[in-house]
């Protein structure tokens, strides 16, 4: 099914678009997740939480690419997770409060400058990857957002580990560059 049709089941309320995104679009979220977590069931418990937040988002948003909406939402639950899960195993965690329930008092997780400043730095990066070669914005995506190993993107490009891990050490470096140039700061 195209991503229009289910982004229209979801517009529609019909339970059959978190079908739909889960046949499409469920292995690449629960392979970012994985890549993050490093365990199967975290990275489903990820995957039912990215559908449900999907579910509240769409509508009224509508996604231009849906594939990359539901993935990048599972990353950033995925890396929510990790954290969670690194606050409480070094002791610094409250799992005994509920949040949600004083959300509407505390402060916005970002302020309008850091948004802004978020929205130049992507903007910029957006701007240096179409400046690429392809191979080298697929090892740069699958890396840097997705978490893929080098073994694994090596594999999909067929290529040597060793290759993918220079390539990106002089990626990142021409990034920073390009950056500075650009007159943001590191």
């Amino acid at each position: 099914m195209n991503d229009d049709r289910i982004i229209k089941l979801y517009f529609d309320r019909s339970e059959d678009a978190i079908t739909e995104t889960d046949k499409k679009y469920g292995g690449a979220c629960r392979n970012v997740a994985y890549n993050i977590l490093g365990s199967h069931e975290d990275s489903e418990e990820c995957t039912n939480d990215t559908y449900m937040k999907v579910w509240d988002a769409i509508p009224p948003q509508k996604p231009k690419k849906l594939g990359a909406f539901v993935v990048t939402i599972a990353r950033n639950i995925a890396l929510d997770m990790y954290k969670a899960a690194k606050r409480i195993k070094n002791g610094g965690g409250f799992k005994s409060v509920d949040f949600d329930e004083i959300a509407c008092c505390l402060p916005a997780k970002e302020s309008v400058e850091s948004a802004v400043d978020r929205q130049a730095v992507l903007n910029a990066v957006e701007k240096f990857l179409s400046t690429l070669p392809r191979e080298k914005q697929i090892m740069f995506v699958r890396r840097f957002f997705y978490f893929s190993t080098y073994g694994e993107i090596a594999a999909d490009l067929n290529t040597t580990e060793d290759r993918v891990r220079k390539s990106l050490t002089r990626t990142r470096e021409k990034l920073r560059e390009f950056l500075e140039k650009e007159g943001i700061g590191i």
